[in-house]
């Protein structure tokens, strides 16, 4: 099981592990091994709780594919457990991230104060302005 939180597990056989070669410099290493994990994880499919599933489904990272699957791909190590780690890494701050409940925002008036202060900047701005302006002089 992996934790991402204190209310939330994941079971390990809900992922789906893939190892690819790595792109970039490396030379003969990466074209010899399989060092970079793609991670993938169904939402609709996973025993994540339903409320945790839509938010996922919701969220604007491109990370989570139309069909609703994540997918993370990982090549920052030259080792594939350490890529690994990463991956499980990033999947679960995404998870715990989802998770976090908003605040709900609690409507407030604008203090006398602060009204007064935005009403006294008006004016200077105001008198600032009207000075720039050429005006015919009277004589």
């Amino acid at each position: 099981m992996i934790r991402i939180n204190d209310q939330l597990e994941l079971a390990e056989d809900e992922l789906e592990w893939q190892f690819i070669r790595a792109s970039g410099p490396g030379g003969q290493h990466v074209n010899k091994t399989s060092t970079a994990v793609q991670l993938v994880l169904d939402i609709r499919q996973s025993s994540l709780p339903d409320w945790l599933q839509q938010r996922l489904l919701h969220r604007a990272d491109h990370r989570i594919t139309q069909s609703g699957k994540i997918l993370i791909k990982c090549q920052q190590s030259r080792s594939q457990e350490q890529n690994r780690e990463l991956a499980l890494a990033q999947l679960t701050e995404l998870i715990a991230a989802a998770a976090v409940q908003q605040k709900k925002r609690k409507a407030t008036k604008p203090t006398y104060g602060s009204q007064q202060r935005r009403i006294q900047q008006k004016k200077q701005r105001g008198a600032t302005k009207s000075l720039r302006q050429n005006k015919p002089r009277p004589d």
